[in-house]
């Protein structure tokens, strides 16, 4: 079975190498615009990471401050599933004839580029409908009904324009991992998080060192609340299981005063428990890619971007990494949905004429940078290997999902509340304020002591995944098992362990130092302690 997945997959590598080198890139690939809008009657505001800038020299630019002259521009196109999850929620409402009858949803993207200033711009210019012009502030000159803001998946994004939207009441759906500090009523009181807010991830990781007999692991977490947060969650659960760790590193916000540090004592084991979202991990991940370890473990929350890192193409230092991801079952559906999507169809995305260009051999307009109809035929974004674009719904996809079906009934129930009141005049539906839709919004998080995801406010199920990527460009996800808090002790962790590929140079039963040799190095730990103090 391997070997047929590994052969195929091979050539299907080499399919897509052979077209980047044939391809010649043109200069309408590196020309693109912050937004772009698919039309709807109710409007709701996209805000996604999906391309962004980054300098190598830090050369200041003459006049404008916080920019530089030597700005990239780097595609996540990865992230572009975020956007076909919300057009197919958005298309298969609008053709529900028993969800929001006559009314059409539609939606505004927004590109989010990790700056501030940016982010609350383009929310400014969303609010206002002035696109790049002038802002005016508290004037809607574009005539859009508004619904509610998307927002994430970093949890700063999301509190960013939340101190904006607050000032209005305005709705804001949050799509990303859960976070204590947007739950602040206080701060955020028309702010929804579509992720369950209770979690069993450090318990499942935890089980699977004690399953392998893994009794001397690594940390590495962010340096902020939630690294903080669940470092406390790990200790309990290690200590109650009889497992060491070896050392706690916490992700830097910078790399450039911290780079030689962080690296040090890292071979004291070769088992490492990395925890965090992308946009915290997108530095550790890339200096990972980089020094090429292949001898290590990384068992993680997050898939790494393995596309980043292209510095050697037989081998990778993730190959043989444990993924847990939240368990969602596939949807046929939205499958067949992707397989209609192309630039034709939807002119007004900004992204796709950009994919079809790269991998697809279509060729732009010298005039106006359109993209020209002689490109390879059955072109589909479904054939893309699963490393530039997967095909497997991620959690955040599934939020965006039922964020917008959170929205649609919300919009349902107000409607059918103001015919009640008032019937609407020759038909036309009529006009409203989009904190208006707070009220359906609440109801619907507290309904049943339900997220908004439709799980019960229970320990979540995962699926473990092992990531094959072998040779490098690979990115097979295979899965190997699961585990579930819910279940009975002893039966919570399955595990199909032929299946599992390791990274090179390593055994399932390698231990990295013998217990005595653990409780000397702990024992010298103490003792420098000591003597410090």
């Amino acid at each position: 079975m391997f070997s047929c997945i590994f052969i195929s997959s091979l050539l299907l590598i080499a399919k897509f190498v052979l077209t980047f080198m044939h391809v010649n890139i043109s200069k309408c690939f590196y020309k693109i615009t912050e937004d772009f809008h698919h039309e709807g009657d109710v409007v709701i505001g996209a805000f996604f990471p999906l391309h962004t800038y980054y300098t190598k020299n830090k050369i200041p630019h003459s006049y404008l401050p916080y920019y530089y002259k030597d700005n990239y521009l780097q595609y996540n196109f990865k992230n572009y599933q975020y956007i076909l999850a919300l057009l197919f929620a958005i298309e298969e409402i609008n053709g529900n004839p028993n969800l929001l009858p006559n009314i059409s949803l539609g939606f505004d993207f927004y590109n989010v580029r990790f700056i501030e200033k940016d982010t609350l711009m383009n929310v400014c210019f969303w609010l206002t409908g002035q696109g790049q012009k002038n802002i005016l502030p508290n004037y809607n000159c574009g005539k859009s009904n508004f619904a509610t803001a998307l927002t994430g998946t970093a949890w700063t994004t999301s509190a960013q324009i939340g101190t904006l939207l607050q000032l209005f009441k305005f709705p804001q759906l949050s799509f990303g991992p859960y976070d204590s500090i947007l739950s602040d009523r206080g701060q955020y009181s028309s702010l929804y998080q579509m992720a369950s807010k209770y979690t069993s991830l450090s318990l499942g990781i935890v089980s699977l060192m004690v399953h392998f007999r893994w009794s001397w692991v690594g940390l590495i977490l962010p340096d902020n609340h939630k690294g903080n947060k669940i470092l406390s969650e790990f200790r309990e659960d290690m200590e109650r299981k009889g497992v060491c760790i070896a050392f706690v590193k916490m992700i830097p916000m910078t790399w450039n005063a911290y780079y030689n540090k962080f690296w040090e004592n890292m071979d004291e084991t070769n088992v490492i428990i990395i925890y965090g979202d992308i946009d915290s991990l997108t530095g550790l991940m890339r200096n990972i890619g980089q020094r090429l370890l292949t001898a290590k473990v990384w068992v993680m929350n997050t898939e790494p971007h393995i596309t980043d890192y292209a510095d050697y193409f037989m081998l990778d230092s993730f190959h043989g990494s444990l993924i847990f991801t939240h368990n969602y079952r596939k949807s046929f559906k939205i499958t067949n949905f992707i397989q209609t999507v192309n630039p034709y169809k939807y002119p007004e995305d900004i992204y796709l004429p950009k994919l079809w260009h790269l991998f697809f051999k279509c060729s732009f307009s010298d005039v106006d940078c359109r993209l020209l109809a002689n490109c390879q035929p059955n072109a589909s974004l479904d054939v893309l290997p699963s490393h530039i674009l997967d095909m497997a719904i991620s959690e955040e996809s599934n939020n965006i999902n039922n964020a917008v079906y959170a929205v649609a009934h919300s919009l349902h129930q107000m409607s059918l509340q103001e015919v009640q009141i008032q019937p609407h005049e020759h038909g036309e539906a009529r006009a409203f304020f989009p904190w208006q839709l707070n009220i359906f919004l609440k109801d619907i998080n507290e309904r049943d002591n339900m997220s908004f995801g439709g799980r019960q406010k229970l320990n979540a199920e995962y699926d473990i995944l092992n990531l094959w990527n072998l040779p490098k460009g690979l990115g097979q996800k295979v899965k190997i098992g699961s585990f579930s808090a819910n279940a009975p002790e002893g039966q919570q962790l399955s595990l199909s362990e032929h299946m599992i590929q390791w990274a090179g140079g390593f055994s399932e039963m390698w231990i990295n130092v013998s217990s005595v040799q653990r409780v000397i190095i702990q024992i010298q730990r103490r003792t420098t302690v000591y003597r410090k103090l």
